[in-house]
C-alpha cells in the first residue's frame, strides 16, 4: 500500500468532513459554537458521542490488549453504564436547573471564585494533555507509515492535522461537532466489524465459529478474581464507574454536547442509550482484538507484550492486503480527529466563561465575543500542536504515557470538589482549594507508587482514581467551615 494511496483516503476523508462542517456551520453564532443553540436531537448526540469517547488510543489499545488481558477490559465497561446512570440522574438534572454553559460554575455557585478557577484549571490541564497524547498516537502513526517516506517533517504533518481540525471548528464549535462526530463514529464503526469479518476469511471462519471458538478458549475470560490482579473485578468495575462519572460528568468537552440538547430528559435519554450501545462497540473492539490475536497465532506473528498497540496497524498495513489497509486508515483518521475538536471547543469555552468571565461582563457584544473566542481557539490549537511536537522530541513510549497517566490524576480533584458540593452542605475556605487540589494527585501518585510495597504486592488499577478523589475529599474537609449552605 503506497502513501500516496494513504494520503489520498486522508484527502477524501477530510473533505467529507468539510462538507459536513459546511451544511452544519451555516447561520452559526456564539449560541452555536458554546451550546449548540440547544437544539442538538438527543439520538444524535448518543450516537456521536460514541466516537467522541473512543479515541486513537481505543481504536488500537483495546483490541491489542485482548492478547495479554483477554477479555477483562469488559469489566470496566459494565462499570462505566452504571457511572453514566449516575451522570445522567444525579449530576445533568444540576447542570440543566442551573442552566448552565461551563459545568464548572457550579463550584462557584457552592464554595467561591477559587474553587471555580481550580475545576476549569484541571480540566484544562488534562483535556490539553490527554488530547494531545491522543492525537500524538494516531499521527505517530501516520507519520512512520505515509509521511516519512514522502519526506515529510513531523511538525509539518502535526500542523496540517490540527489546522484541518481548527478550520472545521472554528465557526460551529459544538453544532458542527455534534454532526462531525457522527460522521466519525460511523467510519470507526464500519472498520471495526469490516476487519472482524475480513480476518474471519482470511482464517477460513465464519463469524459464528471465530464465537464459538472465542467462548471456548480462555481468551473470552471476562471476570478476573484474583484481588491482587491489577484487573481484579472490582477494582475494574469500581474504577470504570468513577472513570466514566469524572472524566465525563465532570468533563466540560463531554458534557457540553450533552447540554446542547434540548431538555433534561432527552440529555437524559441521549445519556441512557449511549452508555447501553458503548457495551456493545467495545465488546466488538474486543472481538476484533481477538481476531488479531488468532491471525497472528496461525501466521506466526509474534506479539510483543509490552506493546500490544502494535499489533492492530501491524496486521492491518502489512498482511492483510490494501482493502484493509485503507479501512484502518480510515478509522484511525475518524478516532483521531475527535481527540481534538471537541477539546478545542471545551478548552476554548472554559477560557472564555470561567476565566475571562465574557458571559458576565456588559461590556462585551456578540461581535467581541466572537473575536475573543477565535483568539483562544487558534491558541490552544497552536498548544496542542507543541506539545505533540515535545512528545516526538521526548520520543520515549514510557515517558509519554506517564504523562498521559498523569493527565488522569488530574481528574481526581474534580471527583472530589464535585463529591463535596454534592454531598455535604458544608462551606469551604475557598483559597486553600487550590493547595488541596494540587496536593492531593502527588499524595494520590505516591500511594499508587508505593502500593504493592506496602500492601502486601496489592496493585492499584483503575480504582486510582476512587482513592485520588478520596484524598481530595477529606482534604476539603479539613478545610470546611462550620459554617453551612444548601447543599445544590
Amino acid at each position: 500500500m503506497t502513501p500516496t494511496l494513504i494520503l489520498s483516503v486522508v484527502a477524501a476523508y477530510s473533505a467529507l468532513l468539510f462538507l459536513v462542517v459546511w451544511i452544519t456551520s451555516r447561520n452559526a453564532n456564539n449560541e452555536s459554537y458554546f451550546i449548540g443553540n440547544k437544539s442538538s436531537r438527543w439520538y444524535i448526540v448518543a450516537y456521536g458521542m460514541i466516537g467522541a469517547s473512543l479515541s486513537g488510543v481505543t481504536f488500537m489499545s483495546v483490541p491489542g490488549a485482548v492478547a495479554t488481558t483477554e477479555f477483562s477490559y469488559m469489566q470496566v465497561v459494565f462499570g462505566y453504564f452504571f457511572g453514566y446512570a449516575v451522570i445522567a440522574l444525579v449530576l445533568m438534572p444540576v447542570y440543566y436547573k442551573m442552566n448552565l454553559t461551563s459545568i464548572y460554575t457550579y463550584l462557584e455557585e457552592r464554595f467561591g471564585n477559587n474553587s471555580y478557577l481550580t475545576g476549569s484549571f484541571f480540566f484544562i490541564l488534562s483535556r490539553t494533555i490527554g488530547a494531545a497524547f491522543r492525537l500524538y498516537i494516531v499521527i505517530n502513526v501516520l507519520q512512520t507509515f505515509v509521511f516519512d517516506e514522502l519526506g515529510v517533517p513531523f511538525v509539518v504533518t502535526v500542523g496540517t492535522f490540527m489546522a484541518l481540525i481548527l478550520l472545521y471548528t472554528y465557526k460551529g464549535g459544538v453544532k458542527t461537532i455534534v454532526w462531525t462526530d457522527t460522521l466519525q463514529t460511523t467510519f470507526m464503526l464500519v472498520t471495526v466489524v469490516f476487519s472482524i469479518f475480513l480476518i474471519c476469511d482470511e482464517l477460513g471462519l465464519t463469524l459464528g465459529q471465530l464465537t464459538s471458538r472465542l467462548w471456548s478458549e480462555d481468551i473470552s475470560n471476562i471476570v478476573v478474581s484474583d484481588y491482587l490482579s491489577k484487573n481484579y473485578f472490582w477494582k475494574d468495575f469500581l474504577g470504570g464507574m468513577f472513570i466514566a462519572i469524572a472524566m465525563t460528568g465532570l468533563d466540560q468537552e463531554m458534557m457540553q454536547k450533552n447540554l446542547s440538547c434540548k431538555n433534561i430528559g432527552e440529555a437524559q435519554k441521549n445519556m441512557f442509550t449511549f452508555s447501553g450501545v458503548l457495551i456493545v462497540v467495545n465488546f466488538l473492539f474486543l472481538m476484533l482484538g481477538a481476531a488479531l490475536v488468532y491471525y497472528a497465532t496461525q501466521y506466526g506473528i509474534t506479539i510483543n507484550p509490552k506493546h500490544t498497540d502494535d499489533l492492530f496497524p501491524n496486521i492491518a498495513l502489512n498482511h492483510l492486503g490494501t482493502i484493509t489497509g485503507l479501512m484502518f486508515i480510515i478509522g484511525l483518521i475518524s478516532a483521531a480527529y475527535p481527540s481534538a475538536d471537541g477539546a478545542l471547543t471545551a478548552l476554548t469555552t472554559a477560557v472564555c466563561y470561567d476565566f475571562l468571565k465574557l458571559n458576565r461582563r456588559k461590556d462585551v457584544t456578540e461581535e467581541s465575543l466572537r473575536k475573543t473566542r477565535h483568539i483562544v481557539h487558534i491558541s490552544f490549537a497552536v498548544i496542542l500542536l507543541l506539545v505533540i511536537v515535545l512528545f516526538r522530541v521526548i520520543n520515549d513510549d514510557a515517558v509519554i504515557r506517564n504523562l498521559f497517566k498523569v493527565a488522569g490524576f488530574t481528574y481526581g480533584p474534580l471527583l472530589g470538589l464535585f463529591a463535596f458540593g454534592l454531598l455535604t452542605k458544608r462551606s469551604l475556605r475557598d483559597k486553600l482549594t487550590p493547595v488541596v487540589c494540587i496536593i492531593s494527585p502527588a499524595i494520590s501518585w505516591i500511594i499508587a507508587d508505593k502500593g504493592p510495597e506496602l500492601l502486601g504486592g496489592y496493585k492499584f488499577g483503575f480504582e486510582m482514581i476512587i482513592i485520588n478523589g478520596l484524598v481530595t475529599f477529606l482534604g476539603l474537609y479539613i478545610i470546611s467551615g462550620k459554617r453551612t449552605v444548601p447543599a445544590s
